[in-house]
Order: structure tokens, then C-alpha cells, then sequence
């Protein structure tokens, strides 16, 4: 069994790491260790149930799921279940969570498990980045209650058979523009606060939001909060990414004062969080992520053919993802044409356990047309066909791709 290579010790050493010192003075992790960490984390290391019964393991397991509207093969959503789980089509994932999950930010927005609604609730989070008391400014005192007795009289419903409330300015992200709708905008702001969630999308892909009491299980309102928010959603954090970046970027997402108020330094001087390092980059884990049995883990994941969602949990880091599988990837579907380095809507690989190929595709009638490929496909053609029957399609063409190094 592969442990860590700082040898018997790393435990003790990489739980009382000081975070201020530099990242040499930490335990070094082998790329294999990391990589088997990455893939426990992420589900790989396991079978799964297929249709809707390995959607809703599937969320108790990874605890939030990253959502993303484009869908060339599928949303992201439907492509990380579909990763892992037989036997899904477009759009089960919302079908199959509906009154088992709320969206809200973790890592950037997601679908959560209900097992974080009372934390989520508890919580008066003032998000820098999205604003909150801007949108407050823009709003009618009175708006808010009006919207909020709309949905408790018509949910649940989609966000956009709100009854209309007149116009507000919109606010601009670098060129993004947020809603002009008054109606939505105050939505968002219930939203943020928990007094209404999305509980699930319709069939056109519209987020329908309702009252807690109706849209959730009763256990997830009555549940009293154990611990911080702060604390208890670092270490979730941790657990569903494996290895958590010690620097800044969306995986801190609602967290960013953890990283330097404290939080962390508690959590490492209790033993529950562990530091150590892949290459010369820190990172937190789960103490016993030290003492994991690497060959077991990749032994189990060696069986994996899987076509992976752009924001899958497993492509989070990008660093620790080249640093652990040899894989660079970067998803450029914002990015302007000229200046992909491989394309639109590009998807890896991840066959036997590993990172080796990546492909475009698009549905073309009932045939999932493969137009571009990189790297290895070597022993894809199970994920391949699993994600033609995903799409509704009678089998994949791989014949007329473009192959690139």
C-alpha cells in the first residue's frame, strides 16, 4: 500500500503544519497518491446505481454538483451524474432531485444536498462578488414581500411566469449584464437569503423555485446547524474535492474568509484537516487521505471508462489535475474562438483510471457525431456509447474526426 512519501510520520507532521510556512516544509504526496485521493473524492473508485437511485447516492456522496446552462452533449449537471451513473437521458438529474436538493453557491453554483439547507439558512452572507446590497439598493422596499407572497400563493413555478414588477438597471459584470426584471432581481435576493429555493428545473430547463416547507424534506428544516458555517462547509469542501488548493479561486466560493480568519489553522491544530503538497503547490485533506490505499484506489478506478462534464468535480484544479494525471485542461467555451487552444465544448477522458484523450462532439440526428479528438482514445468506446445513449442517439461516428496530438 502507497502512503504518503514523507513515510510513517506524514500524518502527524502534515496536521500540525503551520499553513505560513512555505510548502516545501510540508509532506509531499506521490502523483499516484494524489491521484487516487482525486478519484476517491470524485466517485470513481466504485460502482454506482444506475437511473434515478445513482443520482440521489450520487448527491449524498459529492454533497453538490456544479450546474452550468450550455449543453452541446448535455448540461454539466447531467454529464457528472452520467459520468458514474448508467441508464440516465438529458434532464433526469433534476427530474431525479427534485425535492431532494436546493441550488445555492458552493463551488460557484450548484446543486446541494438538503443535509446543508439549515447551515445555508442560518447564514447572512454577503457575497462580495455577487453583490448583494447593490441589488438591495436597486429595490422597493416593498418588492421583496410581494414576490415572496407570489410564490407562496403559485409555486412552485418558473422564474419567468413572475408576475412582471416593472424594470430595474441592470448590473454589469465586465460586460455580463444581471436581470432587468424587478421581479427576478428580488427573487435573487430571496433566493440568496433561503426564503425561497430552486428546487429543481422544468422541462425547458427553467429553474423553478418554490417555499422551503413545500420544495425540501422536513428534516432539512427542522435540523438545528452543528458547528460554523465556516467550519463545516470548509471540511465538505474538502471532502468533495479531495485535495483542496491552499490558494484562492472558486473552490473557496462562499469561504474566502476561512482561508485567513483562522478557520483553518483551528481545523488543522484539531487533527481534522491535514496539510501537505503535490509538486511544490499546498493543499488541505482529510487525515485519513494520509493512510489511504492508493493501490486499491486506483485498482478499482482501472475499470472507469467515462466521459467527464467540463466542471466535473475531478477537473476542478487545474494545477493539481496536471500535477496528478499529466493532463492539461482548460474549458474555453467563454473564451473567444481565436484564442482556444482546442475548442468549444471540449470533454476528457477519463479511461482506466486515467486523463488521456479528450474529444468535441455534437448530436447530429440519432447519431453522436465526434468531430475533433486529442490525445488517447484507446478503450473510450464504452464511455463514448454510453454518452450516444445519453443523447437519445443509436451509436456514436468516430470515423470522421479531426485527431490531434
Amino acid at each position: 500500500m502507497e502512503t504518503a512519501q514523507a513515510g510513517p510520520n506524514a500524518t502527524k507532521r502534515a496536521r500540525g503544519s503551520h499553513p505560513r510556512r512555505g510548502a516545501d516544509t510540508l509532506p509531499e504526496l506521490s502523483t499516484a497518491h494524489a491521484r487516487a485521493i482525486l478519484l476517491r473524492a470524485a466517485g470513481f473508485d466504485r460502482s454506482w446505481p444506475a437511473g434515478t437511485d445513482g443520482v440521489v447516492a450520487l448527491l449524498d456522496a459529492l454533497e453538490w454538483i456544479q450546474l452550468d446552462p450550455i449543453d452541446r452533449v448535455g448540461q454539466n449537471a447531467d454529464l457528472v451524474a452520467s459520468a458514474r451513473c448508467a441508464g440516465l437521458v438529458r434532464g433526469q438529474v433534476h427530474r431525479a432531485l427534485a425535492g431532494r436538493s436546493f441550488e445555492h453557491f458552493a463551488k460557484e453554483r450548484c446543486i446541494l444536498h438538503p443535509r446543508h439547507f439549515a447551515h445555508y439558512r442560518g447564514q447572512a452572507v454577503e457575497t462580495p462578488w455577487w453583490r448583494h446590497s447593490e441589488r438591495m439598493a436597486r429595490l422597493p422596499a416593498s418588492l421583496l414581500a410581494e414576490v415572496l407572497g407570489e410564490v407562496r400563493e403559485r409555486g412552485p413555478l418558473p422564474v419567468d411566469r413572475l408576475s412582471p414588477r416593472g424594470k430595474v438597471s441592470p448590473m454589469d459584470w465586465a460586460g455580463w449584464k444581471s436581470t432587468s426584471r424587478a421581479e427576478v432581481l428580488a427573487l435573487e435576493v430571496l433566493w440568496t437569503r433561503c426564503e425561497v429555493v430552486v428546487s429543481g428545473r422544468d422541462a425547458r430547463g427553467r429553474r423553478v423555485v418554490d417555499l422551503p416547507e413545500r420544495a425540501l424534506p422536513p428534516e432539512a428544516l427542522t435540523a438545528v446547524p452543528v458547528g460554523s458555517f465556516a467550519e463545516t462547509m470548509l471540511l465538505a469542501r474538502v471532502r468533495s474535492c479531495g485535495l483542496l488548493s491552499r490558494n484562492s479561486g472558486p473552490t473557496w466560493s462562499m469561504l474566502a474568509d476561512a482561508r485567513t480568519d483562522g478557520t483553518v489553522e483551528r481545523l488543522l491544530a484539531a487533527g481534522t484537516l491535514a496539510a501537505v503538497r503535490v509538486g511544490r503547490r499546498p493543499y488541505l485533506t482529510l487525515p485519513e487521505s494520509l493512510v489511504l490505499p492508493v493501490h486499491d484506489v486506483l485498482h478499482a478506478a482501472s475499470t472507469t471508462s467515462a466521459v467527464l462534464g467540463p466542471l466535473d468535480p475531478l477537473l476542478w484544479n487545474r494545477d493539481l489535475v496536471r500535477d496528478a494525471f499529466g493532463f492539461d485542461y482548460l474549458w474555453e467555451v467563454y473564451k473567444p474562438a481565436a484564442q482556444r487552444s482546442w475548442g468549444y465544448y471540449v470533454c476528457p477522458l477519463l479511461v482506466g483510471g486515467e486523463l488521456a484523450g479528450r474529444f468535441e462532439a455534437r448530436r447530429d440526428g440519432g447519431i453522436l457525431r465526434v468531430e475533433r479528438t486529442w490525445g488517447n482514445l484507446t478503450g473510450a468506446e464504452p464511455a463514448l456509447s454510453r454518452l450516444a445513449a445519453f443523447n437519445g442517439c443509436e451509436g456514436f461516428d468516430l470515423a470522421g474526426a479531426q485527431r490531434s496530438a
